[in-house]
């Protein structure tokens, strides 16, 4: 709790001088920020940035609010509901825009997920299995629960013509690139990338359409087949390669060129306040 009250005491000090991303870049320096953090610092960025728009950060949506969203796209969705007040809480919440009309659109949903610690146990000297002799753990499949909260945002944002959810991985079983650890006895352990007793990357990639991972996909991928137009919803993927935690400014970076491509794709419902402000 101390952490956050700094990092808003040091926001609020400095916002109007500098922004926050060079404050956030000091802050960061000395600070394990995790993503929700990260998060509400980039609402502080964006009314920086945007001073004529209104933002907003919430951490969660409720299935009912979902549920309402698919009906008015047509009655048959969204009927089916069993616990009334059931919700979703991506780690990161959601960040919101007010739009011309008095409706909130999102802009930024994030989470960051981390998986497999082969790489912490290595250096710590660790072995692990049930018989505590081995230097890897074969990966479960925690991280697939992932898979639901991008399947309901998908569904509150079915009518957008952008999907602006951002899934950070860190960890043994998210490597994009082999990579070799060091025990403290001296001994080598190569940890293989495409190892299938590792890597759960792929497990993942349904969300994106096997498109490219480290690639901001916010904008929906119109596709056609067969004289068919098809909107595709595409999170944005993001692993690094070795399996370190994320650096909380590359996350900052990241979250904000997905938020303002989402501004980008809905200025047309912010246009009346951005013209108002002469902007």
């Amino acid at each position: 709790m101390a952490n956050k009250n700094q990092s808003s005491r040091l926001t609020d000090q400095h916002i109007l001088s500098k922004g926050v991303i060079g404050i956030f870049g000091e802050y960061a320096k000395n600070h394990d920020l995790n993503v929700s953090e990260v998060s509400q610092l980039l609402v502080k960025q964006l009314k920086v940035e945007y001073p004529m728009l209104q933002f907003r950060y919430r951490v969660s949506v409720t299935k009912s609010e979902i549920n309402a969203a698919l009906q008015k796209i047509d009655a048959m969705l969204g009927q089916t509901l069993f616990v009334p007040n059931s919700s979703i809480r991506p780690d990161g919440g959601l960040i919101e825009v007010k739009d011309d009309h008095g409706a909130w659109r999102i802009v930024v949903v994030s989470e960051a997920k981390h998986q497999g610690k082969d790489i912490e146990n290595i250096r710590a000297g660790k072995l692990v299995g049930t018989k505590s002799n081995q230097d890897l753990m074969a990966a479960g499949n925690a991280i697939e629960r992932s898979h639901k909260n991008i399947s309901e945002i998908a569904n509150l944002m079915l009518s957008e013509s952008h999907f602006p959810y951002v899934l950070f991985l860190a960890g043994s079983n998210f490597l994009t690139e082999s990579v070799t650890v060091t025990r403290p006895d001296g001994r080598n352990v190569v940890l293989q990338y495409n190892s299938g007793m590792l890597n759960r990357l792929d497990r993942l990639t349904s969300a994106n359409y096997g498109m490219p991972i480290n690639t901001n996909l916010c904008e929906n991928k119109l596709v056609t087949y067969q004289e068919k137009a098809i909107s595709l919803q595409a999170a944005s993927i993001y692993s690094q390669g070795d399996g370190e935690a994320w650096d909380s400014i590359e996350m900052m970076s990241i979250m904000l060129d997905v938020a303002k491509t989402s501004l980008k794709v809905l200025a047309s419902d912010l246009f009346t306040q951005m013209t108002e402000k002469g902007i």
